[in-house]
């Protein structure tokens, strides 16, 4: 297994990258805090300078990257391989260290079950502890696929080694393709993490807003379960909204059910955007995009919750917005990881 060491600028020690680690990761597991999101190439959150050294680029044309970053020669460490000891620049912060390092862990898949006609939940087993905090994603090593996937953990975190992942199939998509129609159980596929700074802040005195979007069911039903479970319910209340194109989109609230306090202090709201292709039954409830619904219900006060959200960009940048820009709502208040 080779190894390189990594230096950033400013910093003293350098932390090193083995096997098939991309930079971004080799940091992470190194309790670097270095800057990300989406860990795959599209949020462009893990930009860096490389100041001395060859790396491997896996994915030239990623999205995260704008022209004026090629031009400067930025790359994204999440996409890039040190070829042998390089230096770098980048500002890391505190805020960005992971609480739990990731680790790469050998999974056999138990079994999966529909959720809606396209989201699936897929149950995994592990060898010891499923380590990782409520509202936080791994990276699936799909058979067949050649990069790996981001997919969010529905359950939380427990000694029995499980994860929980519902995902939404993507046509045409490769891994989707493998999960759905040629996974078996006993199969075996790898995690890595866990990753992800939008997990449930157990400490955070507000009330908690949930906005979920198509499979950003996953972490938001993880931090459901989290609240609940961490006996942060008994003082709080937590606001899930779900938000689908037609109601047959519509899911969350049997996952919700079990938990303690629903109807009491878990509150669901599901949102659609096309009523009118209801088949078979008329449509009674929210209509319209989800952060709209999110606004009509508490106006002015939306100042005082806690919010954690996951979806399609266009809902997760409209509901940033929103928020920040229309009710002046602090970014420390939001807790969300960009994926494209």
């Amino acid at each position: 297994m080779s190894e390189h060491q990594i230096l950033i600028e400013g910093e003293k020690t350098a932390f090193v990258q083995a096997g098939e680690d991309t930079v971004l990761r080799a940091a992470l597991r190194a309790g670097i805090g270095f800057p990300y999101e989406c860990n795959s190439g599209g949020c462009g959150s893990c930009k860096f300078d490389l100041l001395d050294g060859e790396v491997e680029n896996l994915w030239p044309d990623a999205p995260g990257l704008t022209e004026r970053d090629r031009r400067k020669g930025r790359l994204l460490a999440c996409q890039c391989r040190a070829k042998g000891n390089i230096q770098i620049k980048v500002r890391v912060e505190a805020d960005h260290q992971s609480q739990v390092r990731p680790k790469r862990l050998l999974a056999k898949f138990v079994e999966s079950h529909e959720v809606t006609h396209d989201i699936r939940e897929f149950r995994f087993v592990t060898d010891g502890p499923a380590t990782f905090l409520a509202g936080q994603y791994a990276m699936l090593s799909v058979p067949g696929v050649t990069a790996p996937r981001a997919y969010s953990m529905s359950n939380t975190g427990n000694d029995r080694g499980e994860w929980h992942f519902q995902i939404r199939r993507v046509p045409q998509g490769k891994a989707t393709e493998q999960l759905f129609h040629h996974l078996r159980a006993g199969d075996q596929l790898e995690i890595d993490g866990p990753y992800g700074l939008a997990f449930l802040r157990t400490e955070a005195p507000r009330d908690i807003v949930c906005v979920a979007g198509g499979s950003g069911l996953a972490p938001m039903v993880s931090i459901a379960r989290g609240a609940s479970q961490s006996g942060m319910l008994k003082t709080r209340h937590l606001h899930f909204f779900y938000g689908g194109r037609t109601p047959s989109d519509i899911c969350g609230e049997s996952f919700l059910r079990m938990l303690r306090g629903y109807d009491e202090r878990i509150h669901f709201y599901p949102v659609v955007s096309l009523p009118g292709e209801a088949s078979g039954s008329q449509w009674s409830g929210e209509t319209g995009f989800v952060h709209d619904v999110v606004r009509r219900v508490f106006g002015d006060t939306l100042s005082n919750f806690e919010f954690y959200f996951a979806g399609p960009p266009p809902m997760t940048q409209a509901l940033q917005e929103m928020l920040m820009i229309g009710y002046c709502v602090p970014f420390e208040q939001l807790h969300f990881d960009r994926f494209f």
